[in-house]
């Protein structure tokens, strides 16, 4: 006689194979707001993030930096980069690689959109 095998139980909206975050596009500030090489930090869903203006391209990354959780808006920006204002690490705006240290990890990004004067950031839901 062959052992039966149990059931493989195939997972449902519960299952974390098939568990989908969902994000969407929030409105955080206007573009008059933010003029050219500024930066201001925004909250959307929960998520603290920095919003900078690149030459009238906009660019969204983490708030605080990866290596002591000081908030980049009280850093400076520095040609492409932003640059913390408790140890000078610092990080390329438009992609979030660090690229200075002490940090080493890199920031998170946010997509953005902009709708007439409005910026609006893509973030995960709660």
């Amino acid at each position: 006689m062959v052992p039966q095998c149990p059931p493989i139980a195939m997972g449902g909206l519960g299952d974390a194979r098939y568990h989908v975050r969902m994000s969407e596009f929030i409105k955080v500030c206007s573009a008059s707001e933010l003029p050219d090489g500024s930066m201001k930090c925004v909250q959307a869903s929960g998520h603290r993030i920095a919003l900078y203006n690149l030459d009238g391209e906009y660019f969204a990354t983490q708030e605080s930096c990866t290596h002591a959780e000081a908030s980049l808006c009280d850093g400076e920006i520095s040609g492409d980069e932003v640059v913390c204002p408790l140890h000078f690490a610092t990080f390329d705006i438009r992609t979030g690689e660090c690229t200075g240290p002490p940090a080493y990890e890199d920031l998170q990004t946010y997509p953005i959109k902009v709708e007439g004067d409005d910026i609006l950031v893509q973030v995960e839901m709660p």
